[in-house]
């Protein structure tokens, strides 16, 4: 029987692993998380009708809302902003050749994250970081 995790994402909140976020702030200087969760912040999903900072960290909510998200990104970059999305590998998918394949630069994470809220195993499907600059 195949890992129906591997083909989809029971969960949509995947929490970003702190140490890969901080890596990546370094290099961007994020001003902007458009899908950061806390119960002090504006519902990432009334993100998606609102304008975006100038340098985005974005880690979608997955599952079938995710292309959303990333037609979203993609229209913030079109307006001069940096996008660097976290986002499940998934190379087949219409988003993924519909905007990401339009990326400055794509970057495949070797092996599986392990997502902070995960309890310390590894993530059920491979990941990448599409930068849109």
């Amino acid at each position: 029987m195949k890992n129906k995790a591997l083909f989809t994402s029971q969960r949509l909140d995947w929490q970003t692993p702190k140490a890969l976020y901080e890596e990546l702030n370094k290099e961007f200087h994020f001003n902007c998380d458009p899908c950061f969760l806390t119960t002090n912040t504006i519902h990432p999903k009334d993100m998606l009708g609102s304008d975006w900072g100038q340098i985005c960290f974005v880690n979608p909510p997955y599952g079938t809302i995710i292309g959303k998200w990333i037609k979203k990104a993609y229209e913030e970059w079109k307006k001069g902003k940096t996008i660097v999305l976290l986002i499940p590998s998934r190379t087949d998918t219409r988003w993924w050749h519909d905007y990401i394949m339009k990326a400055t630069e794509i970057r495949f994470i070797k092996g599986r994250l392990k997502f902070d809220d995960y309890g310390g195993g590894s993530a059920p499907f491979p990941s990448a970081i599409a930068v849109f600059k």
